[in-house]
């Protein structure tokens, strides 16, 4: 028989068959992440309290997405917003680590031969879908069968390759040199940036008899160590919180890894007499071994959680944004008996430290702008934008239950207005920040950036932003019409600043010193969305002290233009 050379692989087969693989565990994802919407971040927020909780709800929301990297995204988003601890975060990201075990059990079901049927099921859910939530659940399972299908297409041409003599001797090598199998494993899941990915690659090739279990162990524990590479390119140049979330989960894998090697031999050996026992097929066993391995680290290390944080600490040292306390029970269950005018108390201390996250949220947009971020940073962003939506939507609910309490007074009818409009303008400024974020990010795609005089007046308006949100919440909480003269003041100022940048910015294209298209084009509309922006906090002052009905009128109104 004629040997197998490199050329009678279907490389074609075996990356085409790849690529829908890897589409389809985005697609299926993705599709999973639009179903479930902001309830992910709800149950991360809501149900952390402690690490063990972290874990399971970890596990359950990448089960559900098919995605640690999703659930860790959510994650760094809540721990930058002042709304998770590092602690919390770890038992998240642990619990992660153990939700990603079920691709690879999923993959070694063996369904292949279902596989079209699936994407003709889910093929015609999105054709003829009439609604968004069923296109979604159509993505979900599209996804689903050109996740097999792939791994079809793929395993076809992969058996090859246990007849090629580079093959066998590199996995031979991998047979009798564990450290060697562990690298390729993490480089290859580096490369792909995804641990299933890899893990479903290997079971084929094991299936085929193409590695030995020895071989095939290391390979699975060197994946866990390159899955954290997307954390890790994603920390880069990011916040304190990112980096630490990064180096923890990276930390976390690799002390794993370390321990499983050294047991690397009575491990192989236990999941060879499970195997054996309970006649499990050989993709399975890849699969179990996975779980076991990434289920047993995590039980072993949950209780020097705390201890791993200080190291991280000490590794990436810094000061963590103190955790906001907003207590979503409590505006969740308004008990009958209770007081409207404490009720509506409740309302706005929530409202202020809502308050706190869209100043988080407009400063990240402005270190954006600084840093000209990259796509994981908008990400981050969009996670924050979503909790202000969030945060909105569970505040006003609660309010308008208030509304239907009995005994009202005029008093508190005018406070529950007041912080309904409140609530309103701080939604509103979270938007029109993220449409900032949106203008930067063109830019940067663009290959542009603003020139520095433009950088600096679009500063000096960020400046002038914050501290106008911060002293109309201070008229917020204090009433103080003096403060309100004030911020009208500032607001005249920030008119200013807007009309010169626009007319410096006009000259410089006169000149023209402006030579970016897409640069000159947006500029304009950040000057306007940064002035509304303003106008959405003289509006917050200007209904607070308006409220009790002492003062009328006759008070200037600032108009916010239609977006």
């Amino acid at each position: 028989m004629q040997a197998i050379t490199l050329a009678d692989i279907r490389w074609d087969m075996i990356l085409g068959g790849f690529g829908l693989f890897l589409f389809g565990i985005k697609f299926m994802g993705d599709g999973l992440k639009s179903v479930a919407g902001d309830k992910l971040r709800d149950y991360i927020d809501k149900y952390t309290s402690n690490p063990i909780m972290g874990v399971l709800v970890g596990a359950l929301i990448t089960i559900l997405v098919q995605s640690s990297s999703a659930t860790t995204a959510i994650t760094i988003g809540l721990v930058r917003a002042g709304l998770m601890k590092l602690e919390q975060a770890a038992g998240v990201i642990f619990g992660a680590n153990i939700g990603t075990t079920v691709t690879s059990f999923l993959i070694s079901l063996s369904i292949d031969q279902y596989a079209l049927y699936v994407v003709f099921l889910g093929g015609i859910v999105i054709s003829f879908a009439k609604s968004k939530k069923f296109r979604y659940i159509g993505e979900i399972i599209l996804g689903f069968g050109l996740l097999f299908y792939g791994l079809s297409i793929m395993g076809d041409s992969l058996k090859v390759l246990k007849d090629l003599p580079q093959f066998v001797q590199f996995a031979q090598a991998m047979s009798t040199n564990s450290i060697l199998a562990l690298l390729a494993g993490a480089i290859m899941t580096g490369i792909v940036q995804g641990s299933a990915a890899t893990i479903g690659v290997v079971q084929k090739i094991y299936e085929a008899g193409g590695m030995t279990f020895m071989a095939v162990l290391p390979f699975v524990f060197g994946s866990n160590i390159g899955t954290t590479v997307t954390g890790i390119l994603a920390a880069l140049g990011g916040s304190l919180s990112a980096k630490r979330t990064a180096g923890l989960h990276t930390l976390f894998n690799v002390i794993g890894t370390m321990i499983a090697m050294i047991l690397l031999h009575p491990f192989a050996n236990f999941i060879i007499y499970l195997s054996n026992t309970l006649n499990i097929p050989l993709m399975m066993q890849i699969a179990v071994a996975h779980i076991i391995f990434n289920v047993t680290t995590t039980l072993i290390l949950l209780p020097f959680l705390g201890t791993l944080c200080k190291i991280i600490r000490k590794i990436i040292p810094g000061n963590e944004p103190e955790k906001i306390e907003i207590n979503v029970d409590e505006l969740e269950t308004i008990q009958e008996t209770a007081v409207p005018s404490v009720s509506l108390n409740v309302a706005e201390k929530a409202i202020i430290k809502m308050s706190t996250i869209v100043d988080h949220n407009v400063k990240e947009t402005r270190n954006f702008f600084i840093n000209k971020g990259q796509a994981e940073d908008k990400e981050n962003l969009s996670q924050s934008e979503s909790l202000i939506n969030s945060l909105d939507n569970k505040i006003t609910t609660y309010i308008l239950k208030v509304s239907n309490m009995p005994h009202m007074t005029e008093k508190d009818m005018a406070d529950m207005n007041l912080h309904l409009q409140v609530i309103k303008n701080l939604e509103r400024i979270g938007d029109l920040s993220m449409n900032l974020a949106e203008f930067f990010e063109m830019v940067t795609e663009a290959n542009e950036q603003f020139s520095k005089e433009a950088s600096d007046d679009i500063n000096q308006m960020f400046d002038m932003f914050l501290h106008m949100l911060n002293l109309s919440m201070e008229i917020y909480e204090k009433r103080d019409f003096h403060l309100y003269s004030a911020l009208l003041e500032d607001e005249n100022y920030m008119d200013g600043l807007e009309y010169q940048a626009r007319e410096s910015h006009f000259k410089r294209m006169q000149a023209n010193v402006c030579t970016n298209g897409v640069a000159s084009s947006v500029y304009c509309d950040i000057l306007g969305n940064l002035e509304r922006m303003s106008d959405h906090c003289c509006n917050i002052g200007r209904c607070a002290i308006t409220a009790d009905g002492k003062i009328i009128d006759s008070l200037p109104k600032v108009e916010v233009t239609k977006e």
